[in-house]
């Protein structure tokens, strides 16, 4: 596993963060540790997760125990991450809005859900703290203040933000100078994969000027991306979020990225995964995995070094349709 710099903060996060948003339903609680032990095995030490993953509606599927009846994400993370914990980079987040009308980023809330998660987690701190989702009812100088307070009190290291456009990013930068906070945004976490490169627009160059990271989510744009087997799923893509599912175009882009991977004698993961490593400012990508074979999958292409010509035929793929 190679690792990277997150930020301008020293820390040493591997190039693959395992994602959480599914935990409690696939992997199933009792397959979880498996996933999360291969994951540490493999040498990744950064791990993802969030209030309102698992345990949320958004997560629900045929088969599965209804969200009300599952623990959270943070819970099933929490018990497998036991005699791991200083060996690992954890990052959490709140703000989101969907199943809660009291969420967001107010102090109140903010307060109230890092001393849940940090219960759940089975924790006294969170290495990362994420704003999930822009507030638009709460000033950025109010979360800020509040982030500041938990550092200095020990409960959370650094912050970031996760789903904000690149103005918010800088604003919440020139707030940190401007109020002399402890720690200014250290990364942003965007959805970002060969088929979503919306980052690509403004927030990758920002985030080179600043020294912040990109830590993408949904890199394999729900594993169309890494194999093309996910086409015969029931229930795939964002389908699994209540979506539409894949479109033609995108069909079209992950065969050629199938042929291309296939002539160069590697996977469509590893040549995916690998690209979207490359890009500017990405320290590490966000991958979810249902069992210890897909965290095996994924984590390879860490080791992948693409050369600059399949770099280039990997990008033209959807260069003229990025914005």
């Amino acid at each position: 596993m190679k690792y990277s710099r997150l930020g301008t903060t020293g820390v040493r996060v591997s190039r693959i963060c395992l994602g959480s948003a599914t935990f409690g339903v696939a992997p199933s609680p009792q397959d979880a540790p498996g996933v999360v032990g291969a994951a540490l095995d493999l040498g990744i030490n950064f791990f993802d997760t969030a209030n309102v993953y698992g345990s949320s509606p958004t997560f629900d599927r045929p088969n599965a125990p209804p969200a009300a009846e599952r623990e959270s994400a943070e819970e099933i993370l929490g018990a497998a991450l036991q005699g791991h914990r200083e060996d690992v980079v954890l990052a959490t987040k709140s703000g989101e809005r969907r199943f809660d009308p009291d969420a967001g980023l107010s102090r109140r809330y903010i307060i109230q859900q890092v001393e849940r998660s940090l219960k759940r987690l089975r924790t006294d701190y969170v290495d990362l703290y994420y704003a999930h989702f822009p507030d638009p009812d709460t000033p950025l100088e109010q979360t800020l203040a509040v982030y500041d307070d938990l550092i200095r009190q020990g409960k959370v290291r650094y912050v970031a933000l996760s789903n904000h456009p690149a103005w918010q990013l800088v604003q919440a930068l020139w707030i940190a100078d401007d109020r002399r906070l402890v720690s200014a945004p250290v990364a942003s976490q965007v959805k970002y994969s060969l088929l979503d490169r919306s980052a690509e627009h403004e927030l990758s160059a920002a985030s080179v000027h600043f020294g912040t990271s990109v830590v993408p989510f949904a890199p394999v744009h729900g594993g169309l991306l890494a194999n093309l087997s996910v086409l015969d799923r029931e229930i795939s893509g964002d389908r699994r979020f209540g979506g539409p599912g894949f479109s033609e175009a995108e069909i079209r882009v992950a065969r050629e990225v199938d042929r291309l991977a296939t002539e160069w004698g590697l996977t469509m993961a590893q040549v995916s995964l690998a690209w979207l490593l490359s890009r500017p400012a990405v320290a590490s990508v966000i991958v979810g995995a249902e069992t210890a074979d897909e965290i095996q999958a994924n984590a390879s292409a860490a080791d992948v070094d693409l050369a600059p010509e399949q770099l280039k035929a990997i990008s033209a793929l959807t260069a003229a349709t990025s914005p």
